[in-house]
């Protein structure tokens, strides 16, 4: 059953993006738990003094919020008006804002319920707001951010070349594009033609797949209580795939290279 439904996914991205809008969904209904706030791999460094410094409110999400201060740490933001698309129950917006401090922070999401969770776990963050959106069709003006980070989503997506295109749309000139996710090592050359385009230029490209199964390793008893409580019995073995915990293909495929996590951050021509 598992091998089945992933093959589907991996044939028909609609599919895919149908999936995935539902699964969001279903968690945005199941609660208010800080579990939630962060739905990704997770990164974690080698070297301890590179390890970001939290407040002690936020260590339970320290992995989580990890990854996503690879993203906001890697390009301009301070001050600027950012953009997160896929910003899911909004723990990682929330990060960004508290401690990258942008002028401005818009969570887009395309499940409202996960939006409307988001809207009310985060509601003290006056700077911080949250609307639904699709990802290959924003709804924003030309030139409307200075900064856009997109963290362990666009993989979901049934257009992914659409989706870089409104990038570069939102983006204002001399803007900045920081994306960290996954794919199959045979669809790189594939990913890469869709990011060499002419509106913008790559500034930083790098490998983190350690660092992610550093993470795994470190949360996966925690994956597998939550799948426990919180998956259908049908789709249990679905989501131990998908989740990443030791055993599962697609940890498996980070440790030895078949699926390859990338950090990349591009600039916006002026």
């Amino acid at each position: 059953m598992t091998h089945f439904f992933l093959s589907i996914m991996k044939m028909f991205p609609r599919t895919q993006k149908a999936f995935w809008k539902w699964w969001y969904q279903r968690l945005a209904k199941s609660g208010h738990e800080d579990l939630w706030s962060f739905m990704n791999y997770g990164f974690e460094d080698a070297d301890p003094a590179k390890h970001t410094v939290l407040e002690k409110k936020d260590e339970d999400n320290r992995l989580f919020i990890q990854l996503y201060d690879t993203a906001a740490a890697s390009i301009p933001i301070h001050g600027l008006k950012a953009l997160e698309i896929g910003s899911g129950r909004g723990g990682g917006a929330a990060f960004v804002t508290e401690y990258h401090k942008p002028d401005s922070m818009v969570g887009l999401d395309y499940s409202q319920n996960a939006v409307d969770l988001a809207t009310q776990m985060h509601k003290d963050l006056k700077t911080l707001t949250f609307v639904q959106g699709d990802a290959e069709k924003l709804e924003f003006p030309n030139d409307s951010f200075d900064a856009v980070i997109n963290v362990e989503s666009s993989h979901c997506y049934g257009n992914q070349q659409l989706f870089f295109e409104e990038v570069i749309r939102v983006l204002k000139p001399g803007g900045w594009f920081s994306w960290v996710d996954f794919r199959p090592k045979e669809k790189i050359s594939d990913l890469e033609k869709m990011f060499n385009r002419p509106g913008w230029a790559c500034k930083t490209d790098r490998v983190i797949s350690e660092d992610v199964v550093r993470a795994l390793d470190r949360i996966h008893d925690r994956k597998l209580k939550l799948i426990a409580e919180h998956v259908p019995g049908l789709l249990k073995a679905s989501f131990r795939e998908f989740s990443g915990v030791k055993g599962s293909k697609i940890y498996n495929s980070f440790s030895n290279g078949d699926i390859v996590y990338m950090a990349k951050t591009f600039q916006k021509k002026k």
